[in-house]
């Protein structure tokens, strides 16, 4: 890719996997916050404010810190999870399904 946009997704990935093993999962089971935030159907505003904290606050706590993008595409991605969510309903919580998948799947 010619901005090196495959290195970089790569380094988003494994910046959300880690996440996974410190502080977002309450539970061994995978329990998170974010799972509660779903069922109060509050996800998405929450998604939305933090993307736009970690935005905001880029450049301004500890000067240029990409962690601070990686924090803000996270929660644009749980976004685009939540929103996946409500357009089909019937899916798994969380579960991620291909925007051009058939809502009407036998």
């Amino acid at each position: 890719m010619k901005y090196n946009e495959d290195i970089i997704l790569n380094l988003i990935k494994e910046y959300i996997q880690n996440t996974y093993s410190e502080h977002y999962s309450t539970t061994d089971e995978g329990f998170q916050v974010m799972d509660i935030f779903r069922q109060l159907e509050i996800d998405k505003d929450f998604c939305q404010a933090n993307a736009i904290k970690y935005l905001m606050r880029y450049g301004k706590k500890q000067g240029r810190n990409e962690k601070d993008l990686y924090k803000a595409i996270h929660y644009i991605v749980l976004l685009i999870s939540s929103e996946r969510k409500d357009n089909h309903k019937g899916t798994a919580v969380g579960k991620l399904v291909h925007p051009e998948d058939s809502l009407h799947r036998k």
